[in-house]
């Protein structure tokens, strides 16, 4: 085995903030960091990191990769998550081509990637799984066997990319007639995400937790746990707050679900950093095995700042032959850590990703608070890869103190651009049922009405606020002022008084000392806004909020699309086109198919008619509002004929 001085340089086949995240630990052990970009990341905040980068086409080309370490002169290969962190045929490569591998044995990727094998090594193992539907040979399971699966056990099911992870490739299935799109589209997902279109169904469990334990083994035979994350807050089935420890369980339940963990680790002669998942019933009483993901999380700092070791490290030193530093006797959690990731998304329009350019981007600090993002001011968010923008890591001694300081942690951060979820971070976490540790993986979907909504009103009157001062070279004249602002109509300020057609309220306003902020004062309390303009484009931010308009230029004439328009929700690609100009099409149906940062999203007819104006093919790309077909009604005469 290689020394650690022998694993550098190390290539990090990754980007964004766990790139970072890796280069710092790296670099704490003397180890030199190299890495690789695409064209979107050229500028990207890991490149300038490295000591060293390699342009590349594609984060999951092994070649380039291989290439890439080659001309870098690295010894040693981290893959991070995502990407090919989970390809046993990339590991694989990597040792053949004489480099040190930072991850487990490609054999026992392979097994924990099929997640049919992997159920089956669990069993064996006396973990408990859920049951599931017959396989073929191959560990797919057909359209037929699911039905059948389904007309035995009762709906819903879940469907799962055979190799997937992340949420990625998965569909609950709650009627018959939803099992064909859904299987369309767990394959379509798995073959996007992970190259492999095969698919697992499995009896799907109503308002489950989602726990799971990480794992460290050395490549002697020595495994611990790490106690377990509750990651039940989803949506789309992916994380967006994650806790250690859960909540649900008690010190007895945290040992029973840790033995769980360690036996299929040491079954299947795990090595390296790695996390089982499983699912548990509400109380966490009982709990069954999901998956293994044979990399690091995510939401892995959770763990580090409640039990005390940096995990990244504990890889790097595993992967140069050292043996673990303790046993599962030495290692006790103290405190408690919750994460939350912040994305570009909207929320309200169900979480449908967000891009264009972050305008502000300050973090916060303070006791307890770590942050680890990957973007900066000026920052592009594109469409090709995750949304997410940064994760937020407080720690503290008790769980609501830690929920209390990720609040206030969130209110201090200002993010100003994309669409994001700062603000719903904070709804969700301040939630009584959230405070309370009542979570299961639907809670979010129920309850997403009442923890989204608008913007509060002062952002709006603040952000007409900053556009007289600017009309004003500063000095806030009083002289009468109009403008003409996108999403809010015609505003005026008159005597102090700000005046929209639905609000009127006595304001003063400033710029703050450093001048980059607005002090406003509206109806008699004063506040501080982020500020920031791009042309003719404002955003204004406070607490997590923001609010985004567009001066108008006088007499500006607003297009509007026809009433049977269809226009993208979002930036992306065109998937797949289900229909052609002069179909005749029900309400509901499916359209086309849009996929953006990884996910899927159907376009329906919102009412019966006929396709016209659709003038995209296959791989397009279309903007967010860009009109893509309409549906026209035609108008039937009085005698019947046409």
């Amino acid at each position: 085995m290689p020394g650690l001085d022998e694993l550098s340089p190390l290539l990090i086949a990754n980007r964004g903030e766990i790139a970072i995240r890796i280069a710092r630990s790296a670099r704490a052990l003397g180890i030199a960091v190299v890495g690789v970009y695409c064209e979107p990341d050229r500028d990207g905040a890991h490149v300038e990191v490295l000591d060293a980068a390699a342009l590349i086409d594609s984060y999951l080309s092994i070649e380039q990769i291989l290439a890439a370490a080659k001309r870098l002169g690295a010894r040693s290969i981290h893959p991070g998550y995502g990407f090919l962190s989970e390809n046993a045929g990339f590991a694989a490569a990597v040792i053949g081509a004489g480099l040190a591998w930072v991850g487990p044995p490609p054999a026992v990727i392979e097994a924990m990637a099929d997640k049919a094998r992997a159920k089956q090594l669990a069993a064996a193992a006396g973990v408990a799984v859920i049951e599931g539907a017959e396989a073929s040979h191959d560990g797919d399971v057909d359209r037929t066997a699911a039905r059948a699966f389904a007309d035995l056990v009762g709906y819903p099911i879940l469907i799962k990319a055979l190799s997937g992870g992340g949420g990625k490739g998965m569909r609950v299935v709650r009627a018959a007639a939803e099992l064909e799109q859904s299987l369309a589209a767990a394959r379509r997902e798995g073959v996007s995400a992970f190259g492999d279109g095969r698919v697992l169904v499995e009896r799907y469990l109503e308002r489950p937790r989602h726990i799971e334990v990480q794992l460290l083994a050395d490549n002697f035979g020595n495994v611990v746990h790490l106690g377990e994350r509750e990651c039940s807050l989803q949506r789309r089935h992916q994380k967006v707050i994650e806790e250690a420890p859960s909540p649900a369980l008690e010190p007895a339940g945290r040992d029973r679900i840790g033995a769980a963990a360690v036996a299929l680790a040491k079954a299947c002669g795990y090595v390296g950093v790695g996390t089982v998942e499983f699912v548990a019933d509400s109380a966490a009483d009982n709990f069954y095995f999901c998956e293994m993901n044979t990399r690091l999380q995510v939401e892995h700092p959770v763990t580090e700042a409640v039990w005390g070791v940096d995990l990244v490290d504990a890889q790097l030193r595993v992967a140069a032959g050292e043996r673990l530093g303790f046993s599962q006797a030495d290692l006790s959690p103290s405190g408690h850590a919750v994460e939350a990731r912040i994305y570009a998304e909207d929320p309200a329009a169900g979480f449908l990703p967000a891009s264009g350019r972050v305008m502000r981007w300050r973090p916060p600090g303070g006791e307890g608070i770590r942050v680890e993002s990957g973007v900066r001011s000026g920052s592009e968010i594109v469409t090709d890869y995750d949304p997410m923008i940064a994760k937020l890591i407080v720690s503290a001694d008790a769980r609501l103190t830690a929920l209390a300081r990720l609040d206030r942690a969130l209110a201090e951060l200002v993010l100003l651009g994309p669409a994001n979820n700062v603000a719903f971070l904070r709804a969700v976490i301040t939630h009584p049922e959230v405070r309370a540790g009542k979570l299961d993986t639907g809670f979010l979907e129920r309850a997403r009405a009442e923890l989204t909504g608008g913007p509060p009103e002062d952002l709006i009157d603040a952000a007409a606020l900053q556009i007289w001062l600017e009309d004003s070279a500063g000095d806030g004249s009083p002289a009468p002022w109009r403008r003409s602002l996108a999403a809010i109509g015609e505003v005026a300020i008159i005597d102090r008084t700000l005046r929209r057609s639905d609000r009127s309220v006595a304001v003063r306003a400033h710029r703050a000392g450093d001048g980059a902020d607005l002090i406003a004062e509206i109806d008699g309390v004063a506040r501080r806004y982020s500020v920031e303009r791009d042309g003719e484009a404002i955003w204004v931010g406070r607490g997590g909020e923001q609010f985004e308009t567009a001066i108008e230029p006088p007499g500006a004439v607003r297009e509007h699309a026809s009433a049977g328009s269809l226009a993208a929700p979002m930036p992306g690609t065109v998937l797949e086109l289900l229909a052609i100009n002069g179909d005749s099409v029900s309400q509901g149906a499916t359209l086309l198919i849009l996929e953006s940062m990884k996910m899927e999203l159907a376009i329906t007819a919102p009412s019966d008619g006929v396709v016209a104006g659709l003038e995209l093919a296959v791989g397009d790309r279309v903007g967010r509002h860009q009109v893509m077909l309409e549906i026209s009604t035609p108008l039937a005469c009085s005698d019947g004929a046409r």
